[in-house]
């Protein structure tokens, strides 16, 4: 079954939260000076650290979208690749 883009934007991307976040990733690329086609996103450099320059830099695709939410040089990276429990 193919991909129903209509109804794609109908059900998400048309809605208030959806135009927020995208624009809020528009904002952030500009800052970064990133163009269009620019393969990379523009990437927080610490979780809880606003939307400023000083916490955004360029990364790539890959990187800034493997780490499922978890940010920093150690996260992942204890017992297997997981955060350990205690």
């Amino acid at each position: 079954m193919p991909r129903d883009y209509k109804q794609e934007y109908k059900t998400y991307h048309s809605k208030p939260a959806a135009k927020k976040k995208r624009a809020a990733a528009n904002r952030a690329r500009k800052k970064l000076g990133l163009k269009k086609g620019d393969p990379r996103d523009a990437g927080h450099i610490k979780r809880n650290g606003g939307e400023g320059k000083g916490n955004i830099r360029p990364q790539s695709v890959k990187s800034n979208r493997s780490h499922g939410g978890r940010i920093g040089s150690k996260a992942g990276k204890a017992a297997g690749g997981r955060k350990s429990r205690r």
